[in-house]
């Protein structure tokens, strides 16, 4: 199968995405103000001391992160370590 040829929806980065991933969030069961971002729908590199993990969101590749975070922090952060972290600061709802 070509490159070109796989589905739009795979959430994998595509030549045409210009290396833009598409992020999912995701709320810990087990520490009401901690989030992650991930690049799989599952979760599946989240890390294991914080799950259950339920996904609460995603981000679209023409998208910004929530709060001012960095996109390009956020994606490097999950290409090394397959997630990234942060916390709701204690003036936030939780979702």
């Amino acid at each position: 199968m070509m490159l070109k040829d796989r589905a739009d929806n795979d959430n994998h980065v595509t030549p045409h995405q210009s290396e833009i991933m598409r992020i999912f969030v995701f709320k810990s069961e087990a520490n009401p103000q901690l989030r992650a971002f991930g690049g799989d729908l599952a979760g599946g590199q989240l890390p294991k001391q914080f799950a259950p993990w339920r996904a609460i969101g995603a981000i679209a590749p023409d998208r910004s992160p929530p709060h001012n975070l960095s996109r390009d922090v956020i994606e490097a952060a999950i290409k090394e370590q397959g997630f990234q972290l942060w916390r709701l600061s204690k003036r936030s709802n939780p979702t």
